[in-house]
Order: structure tokens, then sequence, then C-alpha cells
């Protein structure tokens, strides 16, 4: 499900004494009677992004808790809560279903990822060709991801630097629609989160460009944006991390492993790490963590955005010979 940005319905009706009131320009509905500049993000990387770009000038709550897988996150009274106080709601549509459904009802502005940045495609792994035979194929049946189905499109945008950037100035021309005082603020912010994402992105381009491998076997297909830097990203399992292999599924990985030379089957910090274990020791190579950074563990210490990405290039480069 993906629905479009919606325009803060209340600003025209707002009077000149009303918007001194507030304090941070025009907010909808009752939200924000203190004065303060509050919003809802559905998880992780869409609050970092709010918080970069509205740097001291809002309140930013993330909807899925530390250590909370954000595909599964249920809705807890205090993040409905925050979704109505807020006066922008950063989603992904179709990510986070719960999430999408309980920002229809908020009064305040919604900003859909979905809908303003260009996400790619899905990939059916089973048209790569490494060897299954027919019959391995055939043993994925109608079902293989049933529950799991993000559309058409991958979700995980937020692992390409150059979308996140692109995230971050929707997020300040939104804020700066609601809060136009603080606009310019918002924009620099946004800017200088840019050239820090470029950096980042440089690097990765750099750091992956002399690989001696570039095939990466992970648990679950969340990695796909990172292949523009030369990599191929053979998941265990789908799009959501609870989607379960078939046997087929993990003799292809196997064969993979040793016809690529693999040397790491990569498992995640908020997701099960059983079956990556299992095929790493039934082929006889070693497991590492490879982050997609869909929420933070609760022991992140100071990590974030940055430090995760920058870990995930190590990680990559180790494994595939860079």
């Amino acid at each position: 499900m993906s629905f479009s940005r919606r325009a803060v319905s209340t600003l025209a009706a707002l009077s000149a004494t009303a918007l001194v009131a507030t304090g941070c320009g025009a907010m909808s509905g009752d939200n924000s009677d203190d004065g303060e500049l509050r919003v809802a993000a559905g998880y992780y990387p869409l609050a970092w992004v709010a918080e970069r770009v509205a740097g001291d000038a809002a309140e930013v709550t993330s909807l899925s808790r530390p250590g909370q897988d954000a595909h599964d996150a249920e809705l807890t009274m205090n993040a409905r809560a925050a979704i109505s106080d807020a006066d922008l709601v950063l989603v992904n549509g179709g990510f986070q279903p719960g999430v999408d459904q309980a920002a229809e009802q908020s009064p305040g502005e919604v900003l859909d990822a979905a809908e303003v940045l260009d996400l790619r495609p899905t990939v059916d792994h089973d048209d790569h060709d490494h060897g299954a035979s027919d019959d391995d194929h055939d043993e994925h049946g109608d079902d293989e991801h049933d529950g799991h189905d993000h559309g058409d499109v991958d979700p995980h945008f937020w692992l390409d630097p150059l979308l996140m950037a692109d995230l971050a100035d929707r997020v300040a021309e939104s804020l700066g629609t609601i809060a136009p005082d603080e606009a310019d603020d918002f924009a620099a912010n946004a800017a200088e989160l840019r050239d820090e994402l470029e950096e980042l992105d440089a690097d990765y381009t750099e750091g992956l460009s002399t690989c001696a491998r570039s095939t990466v076997v992970v648990s679950h297909d969340a990695f796909g944006y990172l292949s523009r830097y030369g990599l191929e990203f053979e998941p265990i399992a789908g799009l959501s991390p609870g989607a379960e292999p078939t046997p087929a599924d993990l003799a292809r990985l196997r064969k993979l492993i040793r016809d690529e030379g693999v040397t790491t089957v990569f498992n995640e910090t908020l997701a099960p790490v059983e079956l990556a274990d299992s095929l790493a020791r039934s082929a006889g190579v070693s497991t590492a963590v490879l982050d997609p950074i869909e929420g933070l563990p609760k022991s992140a210490g100071d990590a974030d955005y940055f430090s995760l990405m920058r870990d995930n290039l190590a990680a990559l480069r180790k494994a595939n010979g860079c």
C-alpha cells in the first residue's frame, strides 16, 4: 500500500495571530500546542534523516523501538499518539502497513518516501541462472514469499546514500512548508547532509571497485540498492526477514557458494541467524554481519547511519577481496 503526500489542510485557515502564537509557523490541527514542531517517523532511517534536517527545531519520534524488527513493528499507544500529534509523519508506503494506516488518520502532513523517491524494482532471484535445475525452481511454488509482499518495488532505499540525500531534500521542503520561518535552516541542513552522503557514496564506489568476487550471500533481500556498486546479492529469504527459503533455495545457494568462491554468508543484527549459520556450516564458509539498518540494536551505543554504513563497507571489502 502506498498513499500520496498530503498538504497541510489547515494552513489557509490559520490567522496571523495563530501563526505568532505557535512560534513555529503554521501547525496543523491541534498539533504542537506548546509551539514545538513534532515529527513522527516509521523507523530508524526515516527518523535519522528527519533529525539531521530538523536539527533543534523539531522533536522527532521513531515509531519503532531499538531492537525491534521494523517490518513487523506493532504500534503502541504511545506511537499512535505520536502520529496523532505530529505536524509531519514520515512513512515508506507498504513497508509498515500499520504505520501507513495510522498515518492516514493524522491531521498533519504525511510524506511518503515510496511516493517521492525513485525506488528500484524488485528482483526475482530465481531468474539468476547459477546452475539450479528446473526441478529445484519448481519446488518454490506460488507461496514462497506469502505474507511478505512489498509490491513491485524494493523498499530498502536507505542503503543508497544518494536516495537518502533526495529524501533529506524532500523533508526540508515539507518542514519548510509547515514552519516557513525555519525553511532556510532546513534547506541548509539538507544540503550539508547531502554533501556527507555523497562522500559516503564515493567511498562505496571506490572501496568496491576492485573486488576479487562480486557475489554476496545475505540473510534476506534487503541489499539490492548496493548492487549499483558492482555487487550481486543472493538472499536466503525474501524482502522480509521472516520469509522462509525452501530446501531447493538452500541447495542452490550451496552450489553458488562453491562455484563463485564465496567466503562469507552474512547474517543480521535484528533477524534470526540460524539459517545463515546453518548454510555457512554446510557450505564450509564463515559468517559475518551485514546490517540492513532497518533499526538500531538495543545496545547500539554511539552507532548511527554513517557508522553502520561504513561497517558494512568494511565487511563487504573483506568478504569479497577488495
